[in-house]
């Protein structure tokens, strides 16, 4: 936020109290002229302006513009509020809300700034990255009613680099939708109407995007699959193959270095490379035989739906539009997987895939001040179907540390990196840098790379004008660069279809099995910032799908954005860090070039043609998405698949490490974890941002205006947000805290272990999307089941067993009663005391009200009697009699519980 207030806005202000006795607080302005427009305080960085007419008197439109209770009902991006919701907006009101910035739920802290009565309204914010987000609304009258306009835009943080035109283009179009719902509102109140706005333009809400897409599964199966033809002879190999198998059948590339705009927007991009794909297939007419269209939805210029605009392009018309969320790396291969799961189950037979950026192209015209011409859609499009997960980058500590954009956090990351294998800066340093190096060579040999050209490890290493420092230990040549102009185009079938359309045998190439996962979403949140269990979830997951090992795999590309990433992949998959020819088809995002979400898609691309030259190899492309968050993989090969293509959702079963908490602050000794130096544009460093691990396992996050030394191993002495040094020898970093709830899987049957009081709902909700999981059991410790004393069970659909040993009171009672089967060892004994505990549990009246007066616990033995517990067991049997029971639940068909629930 700026130090002070510009005078121009303090000249309004005055001029506004000065008028507000007179003409302001009049029903109805004086004749003459309509006052001039109010004009903004300050121009951002990178400004938009939108202005709307609206059929509502200007003091009308300004009465909803400044009550809080009312901007739900127009601003489209609103999420909600964080905390409590402002009471009004006047000078210096500060609140916290939470919006959707380029469809991506984040939390903005605001400040009014300023205020003309009746006229305008000045909002400043910070948002995640480090963006600073201005909003200034106002209204002038206007023959028909009022003008509403919006001047604002964005500046800071990583809104300084190709991202900040982006963000404002985006802002602007969803500020038109929003002004226009504005002038709607209050010409509704103007007849009168006190109800709220309707909205038929709103977005979804955050977290629907799931929903929507396992909907729109539901609702293509609902239409009834088609029927399947007999099977294929495939006959390289003399095998018959299901007609419904995937098959790429074609996969271009196209990478424009010209900057001219015309027919260089990303869907334009995206259908060249398409065009050249069929060129491949050896069939261009298959293109507008497509019944699914999909697209890897792009950030340098958003369409609602980018999917129809390549169907109409190239002729086609789908059925169905899928795209991916706007943000993720993840969301090339979970779209080509999607696709994928779609034709084996018979709902698509050829699909198209396409993918672009056009970043160069807009920072051009950006520089240039040139309006980029490129295609818009109507309000209201949108896609059959999104796929992906989006949700806010950062968390609060994160945020107040200005830990806020991805070479930030993978930069801290590469520090973790370097504390656990126990290397000196000099030392990674060149291991890094030689990594780099060897991708930059296959990057050279890469005819589709945007800077093909081999660097050295020294050259990575020193600092230059063109290698300025950005983020230690990484100056610019070791990070992704976006500023490109890419696309691609895949074309997949079913065996059916291929054959159909005639395209030979040898173009095909099968997609084997895709899977993704989700790593503890906030970075500082993590178990341990050097390791991700995600990648190993989603490797282990489309490997034993596929049946192979790594060591199987000819073909790999790591998704490699930073060296970071690649580091950690390596080691959760299995590979040498030594060959980069094993880590990389494409060079990474440095070299081959970093297309925004698109990246993993010119993988597989450049996997296609090595597969066909080696028909009995296999290929792996991984991808993720944020801060190794969001995680995917296909496997590929141009040999028939030993199993049906799944597409593997590995969180259900993803054994995730305990949470740490993060902390913006802290009072105590502390371990250094990690930490990374800011640079700024000029070469000067800014201040350090440090983690750091207390004794019970919690993540502090800092700032230091300067290090000496490399602090990682220190003990240092936390006092709020500040810190001394305390002993520079190495010291072992703390482990994370022990988790209320572990989890184990012994085949269709999940077990629930609690270890102290915790709540069940997402453990629960993973076993429920979890497909192989049938029953689950519930039990504690040897000596106590659980006291919680949350709300209870959250539900689920499939059958639950309490094995409960030791003590099972309160909330613990009611969630070992709320199971549909239980099995208690002798000595366990069951307390709800107080009548609102036993209101819900079928006890005798009797024995309900004597529980209730006395608070007495009742023996399992008791129970059992009564018929509330199923079996009675030795003590320290419950679990082993339970898993018992369980596999006798497993044996019968899951509509059996179904029905008699």
């Amino acid at each position: 936020m700026p130090g002070s207030r510009p005078t121009r806005l303090h000249a309004a202000l005055a001029l506004a109290r000065a008028a507000a006795a007179t003409a302001l607080s009049r029903r109805r302005p004086e004749p003459g002229p309509p006052p001039a427009a109010v004009e903004p305080p300050r121009e951002l960085a990178h400004p938009c302006t939108v202005t709307v007419p609206a059929g509502a008197r200007a003091d009308q439109v300004f009465a909803l513009l400044v009550d809080p209770a009312r901007m739900p009902d127009w601003l489209l991006q609103h999420d909600g509020w964080v905390g409590e919701p402002p009471v009004g907006f006047a000078g210096d009101v500060r609140f916290r809300q939470r919006i959707r910035l380029m469809g991506v739920p984040s939390e903005v802290r605001w400040t009014v700034t300023g205020v003309v009565a009746g006229r305008a309204v000045w909002f400043e914010g910070t948002a995640p990255m480090g963006i600073t987000v201005g909003f200034f609304l106002s209204v002038t009258p206007a023959e028909n009613g009022s003008v509403i306009r919006f001047d604002g835009g964005v500046e800071g943080g990583s809104a300084d680099g190709p991202l900040g035109p982006m963000v404002a283009r985006n802002l602007a179009d969803a500020m038109r939708k929003s002004l226009a719902a504005l002038g709607r509102a209050a010409a509704e109140s103007r007849r009168g109407d006190s109800g709220r706005a309707s909205n038929p333009q709103s977005p979804p809400q955050n977290g629907n995007a799931g929903r929507r897409g396992e909907t729109g599964r539901e609702e293509d199966a609902a239409r009834g699959r088609r029927e399947k033809p007999a099977p294929i002879r495939f006959e390289r190999t003399g095998t018959d193959i299901d007609a419904w198998t995937p098959v790429i059948v074609g996969a271009g590339q196209v990478t424009e270095h010209s900057n001219e705009a015309a027919g260089g927007d990303p869907v334009s991009l995206a259908v060249r490379a398409l065009r050249l794909a069929a060129v491949d297939a050896g069939s261009e007419q298959i293109l507008h035989q497509a019944d699914l269209s999909g697209y890897v939805a792009s950030v340098s210029w958003q369409y609602p739906d980018g999917a129809a605009l390549i169907a109409e392009a190239v002729g086609a018309h789908p059925d169905t539009t899928v795209q991916t969320t706007i943000f993720g790396g993840d969301g090339s291969l979970r779209l080509l997987n999607e696709v994928a799961a779609g034709i084996a189950a018979g709902r698509a037979g050829i699909a198209l895939i396409g993918g672009a950026e056009a970043a160069s192209t807009a920072a051009a015209a950006e520089r240039a001040g040139r309006t980029l011409d490129w295609p818009v859609q109507a309000d209201g499009t949108g896609p059959t179907r999104t796929v992906g997960r989006d949700d806010q980058a950062n968390n609060d500590p994160e945020t107040a540390a200005g830990l806020v954009a991805p070479i930030y956090l993978y930069a801290l990351i590469e520090t973790a990196v370097r504390g656990r294998l126990g290397l000196t800066p000099d030392e990674h340093r060149d291991r890094i840098t030689r990594l780099w190096s060897g991708f930059s060579t296959i990057a050279e040999g890469n005819p589709h790379a945007w800077q093909p050209r081999a660097q050295t490890p020294e050259s990575l290493a020193t600092p230059s004008a063109a290698n300025r420092m950005i983020a230690a230990p990484y100056p610019k040549l070791l990070t992704a660069n976006l500023q490109v102009n890419q696309g691609t185009g895949i074309i997949v079938c079913s065996a059916a279809a291929a054959t159909e359309a005639g395209i030979a045998q040898d173009r095909w190439v099968f997609l084997h099995a895709g899977a993704h996962a989700t790593e503890e979403w906030f970075v500082t949140e993590r178990a341990d910032l050097a390791s991700s269990p995600a990648i190993k979830a989603v490797g282990d997951a489309v490997l034993g799908h596929s049946g192979l090992t790594i060591d199987e795999v000819g073909h790999v590309d790591l998704y490699a954005c930073f060296p970071s990433a690649v580091q950690i992949a390596a080691l959760e998959l299995g590979l040498p860090l030594d060959d980069p020819a094993r880590l990389t088809v494409t060079g990474g995002l440095t070299f081959a070039g970093g297309p925004g979400n698109n990246y993993s898609s010119h993988a597989v691309a450049n996997l296609v043609p090595l597969l066909r030259a080696n028909p009995e190899s296999s290929g792996l492309a991984t991808a993720l998405g944020w801060y190794l968050t969001k995680h995917a993989a296909t496997v590929l090969s141009a040999r028939p698949p030993v199993r049906e293509f799944r597409d593997i959702d590995a969180d259900p079963r993803l054994p995730r490490p305990p949470a740490r908490r993060s902390l913006s602050s802290w009072t105590g000794p502390a371990v250094v974890e990690a930490f990374t130096v800011p640079y700024e544009r000029s070469g000067d460093p800014g201040p350090a941002i440090i983690t750091a691990l207390t004794p019970a396992g919690d993540r502090v996050v800092l700032t230091s205006p300067g290090l000496d030394g490399d602090p990682i191993g220190w003990r240092i002495d936390v006092d709020g947000t500040t810190f001394a040094v305390a002993d520079t020898a190495p010291h072992d970093l703390p482990p994370p805290p022990e988790p209320p709830l572990t989890v184990e899987w012994h085949g269709p049957v999940t077990v629930l272990r609690l270890h102290r009081p915790a709540a069940l709902a997402k453990a629960i909700a993973d076993f429920e999307a979890d497909g192989r999981a049938r029953v689950a059991v519930l039990t504690g410790t040897d000596t106590a089941f659980s006291a919680v004393t949350d709300d209870g069970l959250p539900v689920t659909t499939k059958p639950l067993i309490a094995a409960v040993e030791g003590a099972a009171l309160a909330g613990g009672c009611e969630l070992a009663l709320a199971a549909d089967l239980i099995v208690a060892a002798e000595d366990a004994v069951f307390g709800l005391p107080g009548a609102k505990s036993v209101a819900g549990v079928h006890l005798p009246r009797a024995i309900a009200l004597e529980t209730a007066l006395t608070g007495e616990p009742l023996p399992a033995r008791r129970l059992y009697d009564l018929g509330l517990i199923n079996r009675v067991t030795p003590s320290g049997k419950a679990l082993a009699t339970a898993l018992e029971l369980a596999a006798a639940v497993v044996a019968n068909a899951p509509p059996t519980f179904q029905r008699s629930r």
